[in-house]
C-alpha cells in the first residue's frame, strides 16, 4: 500500500468498528528506544486517537527524567492517560493498571475517539488484554521466609527458583525484582499452580473489545546506540539531580518506583557502589537486557504484528496503519452477521 492507501484503509477499518458498535483497542508495543511514543502520538493525530500509557513507571509522580515521559509540549495536543497518575511513594500493580486503562479505554470510545495504548510494560499489556487471576491472599509467613532468603543468599537466588517452576514468569521478572519474585513464589507454593497457569483462566477488563496491535522492531546494534543517547541525555538533563533530590526528602531508595532499570542503578551510584561512568555503562547493558526479554515477551501475545524500524520513520508509520487496518478488516469479517444471528 502507498502511504495515502495505508492512511485511509486504517481509518475505514476505524469507521466500521464505530458503525458495528463493537469496542476496540489499538496498540503500539515494543522494546525500550524504539520510538513507541513518536509512532503512538503520528497515529493519534491521523486517526483522533488519544493515548493511553502502558508503562510501569511513568504511572509516578516525581520520577519524571528516567521514565522518558513525553513531555507535554511534545504530545502536540493528544490526550495521554495513565502517566502521574499516582504520587511516588504509592505502589501500583498490574491489576490497578488493568482496571485503570479498561475504565480510560472505555471512556475514550465513549467519547468517538480511537483508544492507543502505547508501551513496554508487557505484564501490564497482559493484564488488560487477558486479565489477571485474583490469586491467593498474602501469606506473611511465607513471604518472611523468602524474604530471608533474598538476604541471605541474594535475589538472583529467587529468580532461579521461580526459573524451576515457573520459566515464563522468570523470563518478565528481573531478577532483582524482590517483590514480584516473592509474590510469584507465594502463589506457587500456597496454589500448587504457577503465575503463568493463572493466567490463562483470567478474562480481560475488556470484556469482548477487538485488540490489534504492532511491536516495533529495530536491530540490536541500534537499540544500543538508541539507548545510549538516550541515557547520555537523562544525564545531562539531570537524573542523579532528581534521585537525590527524592533521596533527600527522605523517600526510601527501596520504593518500589526506584527499583526500575535507570532508578534502581542511579541510587546505588549515589551511594557510592559504582562511580558515574560505570554507572551509564550498566544502564546502557541492562537496558539491552531488558529490551531483549520485552521482543521475547511480546512474542507470546496473540494479535500483534511485527514493524521493523523506529516509531519516527514514515514507513513503520505506513506500515502500522496497514497491518492494524488488516487486524481490524478481519476482526469485522469473522463477526456473525445479523441474518446469522
Amino acid at each position: 500500500m502507498t502511504p495515502g492507501t495505508t492512511r485511509a484503509a486504517l481509518s475505514t477499518a476505524v469507521g466500521a468498528f464505530r458503525e458495528s458498535g463493537r469496542p476496540f483497542m489499538l496498540a503500539v508495543l515494543g522494546p525500550t528506544a524504539t520510538g513507541k511514543s513518536a509512532l503512538g502520538i503520528a497515529l493519534a493525530e491521523r486517526h483522533d486517537g488519544e493515548i493511553v500509557s502502558c508503562d510501569s513507571t511513568a504511572v509516578h509522580e516525581g520520577i519524571d527524567i528516567g521514565t522518558d515521559k513525553v513531555p507535554l509540549d511534545a504530545r502536540r495536543g493528544v490526550r495521554h492517560h495513565l502517566i502521574d497518575v499516582v504520587p511516588v511513594t504509592a505502589s501500583y500493580s498490574a491489576a490497578d493498571y488493568a482496571r485503570d486503562a479498561a475504565l480510560a479505554v472505555r471512556s475514550i470510545l465513549a467519547r468517538g475517539h480511537v483508544p492507543i495504548v502505547v508501551g513496554g510494560t508487557g505484564f501490564y499489556y497482559r493484564a488488560l488484554t487477558r486479565g489477571l487471576f485474583p490469586g491467593p491472599g498474602r501469606d506473611e509467613r511465607l513471604r518472611s521466609r523468602l524474604r530471608a532468603i533474598a538476604s541471605r543468599r541474594g535475589t538472583e537466588f529467587l529468580h532461579r527458583m521461580v526459573a524451576r517452576v515457573d520459566a515464563p514468569s522468570a523470563a518478565r521478572i528481573q531478577p532483582r525484582d524482590e517483590v514480584r519474585l516473592v509474590r510469584a513464589l507465594e502463589v506457587f507454593f500456597s496454589t500448587g499452580r504457577t503465575l503463568t497457569e493463572h493466567f490463562a483462566d483470567t478474562a480481560s477488563p475488556l470484556g469482548a473489545a477487538v485488540v490489534a496491535g504492532v511491536v516495533l522492531e529495530i536491530p540490536r546494534p541500534q537499540i544500543k546506540e538508541r539507548v545510549a543517547r538516550r541515557d547520555d541525555e537523562q544525564l545531562r538533563r539531570g537524573l542523579s539531580d532528581e534521585v537525590r533530590g527524592l533521596l533527600a526528602s527522605g523517600f526510601p531508595g527501596s520504593a518500589q518506583s526506584l527499583q526500575g532499570l535507570v532508578y534502581r542503578q542511579a541510587v546505588e551510584h549515589l551511594r557510592g557502589v559504582r562511580d558515574l561512568a560505570a554507572t551509564r555503562d550498566l544502564i546502557v547493558r541492562e537496558n539491552v537486557r531488558y529490551a531483549r526479554r520485552q521482543l521475547i515477551w511480546f512474542r507470546k501475545e496473540p494479535n500483534l504484528d511485527w514493524v521493523q524500524g523506529s516509531g519516527e520513520s514514515t514507513a513503520a508509520l505506513d506500515a502500522a496503519e496497514a497491518a492494524l487496518a488488516g487486524r481490524l478488516v478481519s476482526a469485522l469479517e469473522s463477526m456473525p452477521r445479523e441474518s446469522d444471528r
